[in-house]
């Protein structure tokens, strides 16, 4: 049906004739010359029609996103009309013949547009996923899960299908579930993870398993929630930790030089649990943000604010202070806002120190005093110019 394909077309090409199947991206008519831009999954070529084609009247009907199977000769374009942002821009083909395979209705919104609003996107999402973005995201999917195939594979592991129409089980989340017809008032449910069958395929002797796999939870719509997602999953038997971290290092490292040509470091940083909820608060930090939390305990024992004192001298609670650099000109409107938004999780305030010119300031440092105000500073590596927050409660 078609010889090449849109995007892998160059000067290598001129004078051969060619025959392409695509969509029209854009439609301009210069003259009484029509030019067509032709898009395929590869890329984008301009084809020109002139008036004494066969097929001009035919040509002069299409209209964009109109699909098209193009006969024609490619020829170097003219001095001065490359267009150096298509990988084709140096050269176009002269159509000799046209064929229209499928037309087109006015479209809502331009394929190649930017400020299409999500909703209209999403009702029309066999136009949206045409766009070049959308494309490009499909093909980097796709090569990441063809590696992680390729990787598995090749250091034996097994991939096995596991069921989804299974029995709900205590998860984190709730099931979606599913009426069976052949057992009236029973349901299946979808599974929220392979846990239960990848631990029996180790029972059975596989050692190695992997597979990736749709997973269900019926969770509210949030940043890091989805109904549905797409999960590596894995299970071993004979390994200990440090072996499968170390293979998931080598697939991670081996996956972005193969598919985003990016080096990643011979050996990740690492950290326990502990000193991820000690030094950042949460178990997944983002270790691109260089701040970290600072304990005050064994300093704020003895000062005179109960506030401070009394988590400080108790088991199970914790006072902790955490530098912002360049934090000093936060204003008090949004310290409040901070303070409103840390209440969400139990703090019951959120108190602070400003390193400001003329040296520190804040409604706490009567009840800290000199010394402690200049350990605290001494402590958390606070320069002028930043600012000091602290925590206090039960952690």
């Amino acid at each position: 049906m078609r010889t090449h394909y849109c995007g892998e077309l160059s000067k290598d090409d001129i004078d051969q004739t060619v025959e392409i199947c695509g969509w029209v991206n854009r439609r301009r008519d210069h003259g009484g010359v029509i030019f067509l831009d032709m898009r395929d999954k590869r890329g984008i070529a301009q084809v020109v029609i002139n008036p004494d084609n066969a097929d001009f009247e035919l040509a002069e009907s299409i209209r964009n996103e109109f699909v098209l199977k193009i006969t024609g000769q490619i020829i170097a374009r003219g001095e001065g009309l490359v267009n150096p942002k298509l990988a084709t821009g140096e050269i176009e083909i002269v159509a000799t013949h046209i064929e229209i395979l499928n037309t087109s209705k006015p479209i809502p919104f331009q394929i190649d547009s930017t400020d299409t609003s999500e909703e209209v996107r999403l009702k029309y999402r066999y136009l949206d996923l045409r766009r070049d973005e959308m494309q490009q995201r499909l093909r980097l999917r796709s090569k990441v899960t063809h590696f992680m195939r390729e990787f598995m594979d090749g250091n034996d592991f097994l991939d096995i299908e596991t069921p989804f129409l299974t029995k709900a089980t205590p998860e984190g989340a709730r099931d979606y579930l599913v009426p069976s017809r052949t057992h009236p008032g029973e349901f299946f449910a979808l599974p929220q993870s392979p846990q239960l069958f990848k631990q029996l395929l180790m029972m059975s002797g596989f050692e190695r398993y992997y597979q990736i796999v749709k997973c269900f939870r019926d969770e509210d719509l949030r940043a890091d929630r989805q109904p549905e997602f797409t999960q590596l999953d894995v299970e071993t038997s004979f390994m200990n930790e440090d072996e499968i971290m170390a293979m998931m290092e080598e697939m991670t490292r081996g996956m972005f030089k193969s598919v985003i040509d990016v080096d990643l470091p011979d050996e990740f940083p690492t950290i326990t649990y502990a000193d991820a909820m000690k030094l950042y608060g949460v178990d997944r930090p983002d270790m691109r943000i260089p701040m970290q939390i600072t304990d005050m305990d064994e300093l704020m024992q003895g000062v005179d604010f109960k506030v401070f004192s009394g988590p400080a001298s108790n088991d199970g609670s914790r006072v902790a202070a955490l530098r912002v650099p360049g934090g000093a000109t936060i204003s008090r409107k949004k310290i409040d806002k901070y303070t409103k938004y840390v209440s969400i999780y139990g703090a019951k305030g959120l108190a602070y120190i400003k390193l400001n010119e003329d040296g520190p300031a804040s409604p706490i440092l009567k009840f800290l005093g000199d010394d402690v105000t200049a350990k605290v500073i001494e402590m958390t590596g606070a320069q002028t110019g930043d600012i000091i927050f602290f925590g206090a409660d039960k952690t």
